[in-house]
């Protein structure tokens, strides 16, 4: 009787928990359904820009004087007297004295002079009026000898020889006077246009002699900047190879920006020129950019350099010398578009991005490359996504998944 309830209360558990498990596995909650990984691969994307007006071209150079002499004495002497302004950092106008040498010996050689034309002048006079006298005298012979006399007078006779010496003794001597005359105004040395000093290095009471160079002058109307570029770059300024030097064609236009201190200024230019061979060295173009009034002082450049705070003239001069960079107004294309460097592809193309999903290859043309950013034309968008890292190679319409 023992083993039969033993038996059945065995059964009754097994029973039990064969009913608690069915219970269990009816009421377990559904599992959620996911879908499986996507196999498309992950990338990184910019954004393409569509932008208008003049594509910018970027240089750097070293700014020089558009012109530079050196200031010399035309003859020789102790100098007298000195300008203020006639030191290193001066600033001198057109025709201001700038030194004074002394003037007595040349004053002295003008007088002489002067007395010499003045005694050649009565000694033609007297040569003239002895001509005079002797033809009057040969045409009274001709009229007593009732016109016998046979041939013409002889020139001695008419004393044409004479006449012609004494006219040529005043024409030498009155050049020895305007000799002398320019040399004792070039006892007063002038500059000649208004500019800066680079140096000086004359004293009252040094004696320079002639052609003895004393300082160096810069002129101040105007400086230049010489730009480097490549073909690629000089070939996007519009009629660069038609401008005309020194012509003042302000048409493509130019910013010069330098750093002072702790900020940063820019001054308007223009391209005068390009030089007409390429630099043996670096294969580049030499574009010349002027800037005119360098000393009117520089304007405040906006934080990423672009443009002009202010129309105000506050800041240093444009320093010959200072290394500056430059931005030329390029060619203005209807429409191109900026893209982050890291997007353009060998072969000059560019994976663009539609639908979000979809890889579509466009290709472009280069028209720029400035830091971090591309120019180009070809089949964009404005605000298109283009991939920048997460594959090495693409094939049109191939699926990828974005940020």
């Amino acid at each position: 009787m023992s083993r039969f309830r033993s038996a059945l209360i065995a059964v009754g558990i097994l029973g039990g928990a064969i009913v608690v498990a069915v219970v269990m596995i009816r009421l377990r909650p559904e599992p959620p359904v996911r879908e499986p990984p996507s196999t498309s691969p992950f990338v990184t994307t910019g954004v393409a820009t569509a932008e208008e007006g003049a594509i910018p071209v970027h240089g750097a150079g070293t700014v020089r004087p558009r012109a530079e002499i050196d200031v010399a004495a035309q003859v020789g002497g102790t100098v007298t007297w000195v300008a203020p302004s006639f030191q290193g950092g001066g600033r001198v106008r057109a025709d201001e004295v700038l030194f004074r040498i002394e003037d007595a010996d040349y004053v002295n050689r003008v007088q002489q002079a002067q007395a010499n034309v003045a005694a050649q002048q009565v000694a033609l006079l007297q040569e003239e009026e002895r001509a005079r006298i002797a033809r009057e005298e040969y045409e009274r012979m001709q009229r007593r000898s009732g016109g016998g006399a046979s041939g013409a007078a002889s020139a001695l006779t008419l004393r044409q020889p004479q006449l012609e010496a004494a006219r040529a003794a005043l024409a030498r001597d009155s050049a020895a006077l305007a000799d002398a005359e320019l040399a004792l105004s070039r006892t007063e040395v002038k500059a000649p246009f208004s500019g800066a000093v680079r140096s000086e290095s004359v004293d009252v009471g040094q004696f320079v002699g002639p052609g003895q160079s004393v300082g160096r002058l810069y002129a101040a109307d105007a400086v230049e900047v010489v730009v480097p570029l490549s073909d690629a770059d000089a070939a996007l300024i519009p009629r660069l190879w038609n401008l005309v030097a020194g012509d003042g064609n302000r048409s493509v236009r130019a910013t010069v920006a330098a750093t002072y201190g702790d900020g940063r200024y820019t001054w308007s230019g223009y391209v005068d020129r390009a030089e007409a061979a390429l630099d043996e060295q670096t294969r580049t173009i030499d574009v010349i950019v002027r800037v005119p009034n360098p000393f009117r002082g520089g304007t405040p450049a906006d934080e990423d350099g672009g443009g002009a705070t202010g129309a105000g003239s506050s800041g240093p001069p444009l320093l010959v010398g200072q290394f500056v960079d430059v931005r030329i107004d390029g060619v203005a294309p209807e429409r191109y578009f900026a893209v982050p460097r890291a997007a353009l592809r060998t072969g000059n193309e560019v994976w663009a991005v539609r639908g979000g999903t979809t890889i579509t290859i466009v290709s472009v043309r280069v028209l720029q490359r400035i830091d971090d950013v591309v120019y180009v034309t070809g089949g964009l968008e404005d605000g298109q996504r283009v991939v920048v890292s997460g594959i090495q190679i693409a094939t049109e319409g191939m699926q990828v998944r974005t940020q």
